[in-house]
């Protein structure tokens, strides 16, 4: 019985850690998903750098308890996966987009997004968010835009000078 104990114990401290080590946790309900259907989710998932995984709802709430979210624990009812991603943004997209896909099988309930919990209107307004690289492009294409236009006014009045 000990041994069962220390098991659980072990598990769940993996998990915390794992919590701990996210950027981003989702909660989500996937019944309904075939398993093709699933491990195409998984794929997806790991293409956009997160990991998802179906643990007891026994050790994951006493993870997010032990992790100080208390109000995150009650989302573990019934059966439910976890994505855990180091992209804040990233479960939420993929979440959402195969929601929409696979015909409102897959229902996101809850999440933690760099230590704050997130209901499920949160998560659905953080999802529209364009990615990282997305913003960088366009803060980037932004100051270009402007650069060059720097650049053409300083050389009128560069054209300007000479002429008179």
């Amino acid at each position: 019985m000990k041994e069962s104990i220390a098991q659980k114990q072990q598990e769940v401290s993996e998990v915390v850690e794992r919590i701990k080590s996210s950027a981003s946790v989702v909660v989500f309900k996937y019944q309904g998903l075939t398993v093709e259907q699933f491990q195409d989710l998984r794929r997806d998932m790991r293409a956009n750098g997160g990991e998802i995984k179906v643990i007891k709802n026994n050790i994951t709430r006493r993870a997010a308890i032990e992790c100080g979210y208390n109000d995150f624990s009650d989302a573990f009812v019934g059966p439910v996966a976890v994505a855990f991603s180091s992209d804040a943004v990233a479960p939420a997209k993929v979440l959402f987009k195969a929601a929409k896909a696979e015909n409102a099988k897959v229902e996101v309930i809850k999440g933690v997004v760099d230590g704050d919990i997130y209901s499920f209107d949160d998560l659905k307004k953080l999802s529209t968010l364009p990615s990282y690289e997305t913003l960088l492009t366009q803060l980037a294409a932004g100051m270009l835009g402007t650069v060059s236009q720097l650049a053409i006014g300083l050389n009128m009045l560069v054209e300007k000078g000479q002429e008179a």
